[in-house]
């Protein structure tokens, strides 16, 4: 046990430091800490008391030449230090920032030998350390026999440390072959994986990371009866400094996977750690270094493994296909995941360029077609492009990396959709629902979807039930807390459609969709200003796009505008001033306009190019004023429409 009288050893509160290896330990218990955050620690603690710039940091552990570069690596390095001590950035025991300038190690620290200093001994601060000697020599001679006594009386705590020490490693050397094979904790029914790191030197590689996040996510997710919180929710956490049990309440999770990803050429190292969310103990920690080539085993690899930590058995069957695949077809894949994330027109497109580039790349890769089926319904559903275009093209692709792989959830639940919102196959389309669940009970998307299937259907308390499945999977999604009151709003509850809706513009205020739909209940309940200026809030969100143009159409209609809500009509209706407009749209407005021969008229269009939301015919309260009309009933029997609604 000579390791605890090593000149490189320093103490800190319950911490022990070894300042030449970066290993740390608390009350004994090693910790793990990855190689930059370790290597940051060190430097701090070794010049304890000072101010460390950043400039300083980024030269002595990343390199003067990576300095732009550093920043992301740092803040992660920063906020590990933080978890593994127990720290508060806003009232600091350890740690304090200095906004814009460095840190500073304010513990007092304490030599091997128990002298506190304001500066541990350490290769990196050697003049400082040799100053200290120098000081030390000077006193020896006065205080000679104080300093007899003192080291007597720590000789006799060394040796009895020792003897207790050395009964704890025999009995540490069984315990821990078992403690090996499975973690000595409570019961890990979920889980978060945080956003990882990127330690590239190019900022531009953000998709990669963002991208195997979102992967490793999914691999998790097909996991037993594990709940793995969805990308979007974990997302928000990308630049935020909470801390691990923050986090874990606000999630409602028992464990968090924090990592970073390091791509140089061809290669890439993923380092991830598992921690458990309420005690921020940290639990496993491991390093990947891989070919690029080999991404997908690298990714089931990291998913098996945590798997097991928590008590997990898997096989081949709930993962991913462990087959390698090019390297730029994978880049263009995650970036074609990068650009649906962002859920607008111009994103969705550029989504399809990378994903049918990756599918050129590799034609058996099944991935990319599941994500073709995705940006082409979502370009339907928000009357970016014509259903009759959109719908069959998302069929088409999912039906083929279904052929490739019949166990993707992600293209099961598009077909589902797609088999619903365009061949209006209502039985079919909920056999498919429920296979995609079944395959990945964890994909927030196919509960999310079934729940506007069950909606349309009129059974709004089992569509209720799905979107707040989906909504613990992926609690601060935008999108599925907003359909969390649309439902409600379709079920004709209007008080609690408003209260959903309020509380999802709440989260996020510049979520435009949120607003839309606050807005049209404000419509059915006669609170027309309320309407308007939600509709206007979210045109200056969005811009003048087509589907917030018709909602404004609506609540000037509605207010007894009749002038502004047909200059609006007029300019939805010229293609060179609006591009593509939904006919199902125009027939809302022709409705609040009280023209019932247009509204019908517009309806009848609307299903004959399969307008996927012509399946709310049965329920929609908007539909209200010209549901009895005959021709209506005609065109809720040409879809199938169950009699429930």
């Amino acid at each position: 046990m000579t390791h605890s009288a090593s000149p490189t050893l320093v103490r800190f509160a319950n911490f022990e430091l070894d300042l030449r290896t970066g290993d740390l330990r608390r009350d004994g218990t090693s910790l793990k800490l990855q190689p930059q955050p370790a290597k940051v620690m060190v430097l701090l603690i070794s010049r304890a008391g000072e101010i460390v710039t950043r400039q300083d940091l980024a030269r002595q552990v990343w390199g003067a030449e990576t300095f732009v570069d550093f920043e992301q690596g740092l803040n992660f390095a920063i906020r590990q230090i933080r978890t593994v001590l127990d720290d508060d950035a806003e009232q600091p025991r350890f740690l304090e920032t200095l906004p814009k300038r460095g840190y500073r190690f304010i513990a007092p620290v304490q030599r091997a030998s128990g002298e506190e200093d304001g500066i541990a001994e350490s290769g990196l601060t050697k003049p400082e350390a040799d100053h200290g000697r120098e000081q030390n020599q000077a006193l020896e001679k006065d205080n000679a026999p104080a300093k007899k006594t003192r080291l007597l009386h720590t000789a006799s705590i060394f040796f009895a440390a020792v003897s207790i020490l050395l009964i704890a490693v025999t009995v540490s050397h069984y315990v821990g072959k078992e403690s090996e094979k499975k973690l000595t904790v409570g019961p890990i029914q979920s889980i978060a994986v945080l956003p990882l790191a990127n330690l590239s030197s190019d900022p531009a590689q953000e998709y990669f990371t963002d991208g195997l996040t979102d992967e490793l996510i999914t691999e998790l997710a097909r996991i037993g009866t594990l709940r793995v919180i969805s990308h979007t929710s974990v997302a928000v956490y990308k630049t935020s400094h909470k801390r691990v049990p923050e986090i874990g309440r606000e999630l409602h999770v028992d464990a968090v996977v924090e990592g970073t990803v390091e791509r140089v050429g061809d290669r890439v190292r993923i380092r991830t750690q598992l921690i458990q969310a309420a005690t921020d103990e940290h639990l496993w920690a491991e390093s990947y270094d891989r070919n690029l080539s080999d991404i997908l085993r690298v990714e089931s690899d990291v998913a098996r493994d945590i798997a097991r930590q928590i008590g997990y058995r898997t096989s081949d069957a709930q993962l991913t296909a462990q087959r390698p695949i090019s390297t730029e077809a994978h880049e263009n894949y995650l970036k074609g995941c990068y650009r649906w994330n962002q859920r607008t027109e111009a994103g969705l497109r550029a989504g399809i360029g990378h994903f049918q580039k990756a599918i050129e790349l590799e034609p058996s890769y099944a991935q990319p077609y599941a994500g073709l089926a995705d940006c082409y319904i979502m370009l339907a559903n928000w009357s970016f492009m014509p259903g009759s275009e959109a719908y069959p093209k998302a069929e088409a692709a999912a039906r083929k990396a279904l052929e490739i792989d019949d166990r993707l959830a992600e293209a099961q639940t598009s077909l589902a959709y797609a088999t619903f919102l365009y061949d209006w196959d209502w039985n079919g389309a909920e056999k498919k629902f429920r296979r995609a669940i079944e395959l990945n009970p964890n994909y927030a998307t196919a509960h999310h979807f079934y729940s506007i299937y069950l909606m349309a259907s009129a059974r709004h308390s089992e569509a209720l039930a799905e979107i707040k499945r989906a909504q613990e999977l992926d609690p601060l999604s935008m999108i599925i807390n907003s359909v969390v009151g649309w439902i409600s709003y379709e079920a004709r509850h209007y008080d609690l459609a408003i209260q959903q809706c309020e509380k999802a513009v709440e989260m996020d205020p510049s979520y435009a969709p949120a607003r839309l739909n606050l807005g049209m209940i404000f419509l059915k309940t006669g609170e027309y200003q309320k309407a308007t200026a939600q509709f206007e809030r979210a045109r200056a969100l969005a811009g003048d796009e087509g589907i917030v143009l018709a909602y404004l159409a609506q609540a000037r209609a509605y207010s007894g505008d009749r002038g502004e809500a047909l200059k609006i009509l007029h300019r939805l209706q010229n293609p060179s001033q609006s591009g593509f407009v939904s006919p199902w749209d125009l027939a809302l407005i022709y409705v609040a306009l009280g023209d019932k021969k247009n509204a019908l008229t517009y309806l009848e269009k609307a299903v004959d190019q399969h307008v996927g939301w012509v399946v709310r015919l049965g329920v929609d309260p908007a539909l209200d004023p010209i549901r009895t009309e005959p021709q209506f009933e005609q065109f809720s029997q040409r879809i199938g429409i169950p009699q429930t609604a």
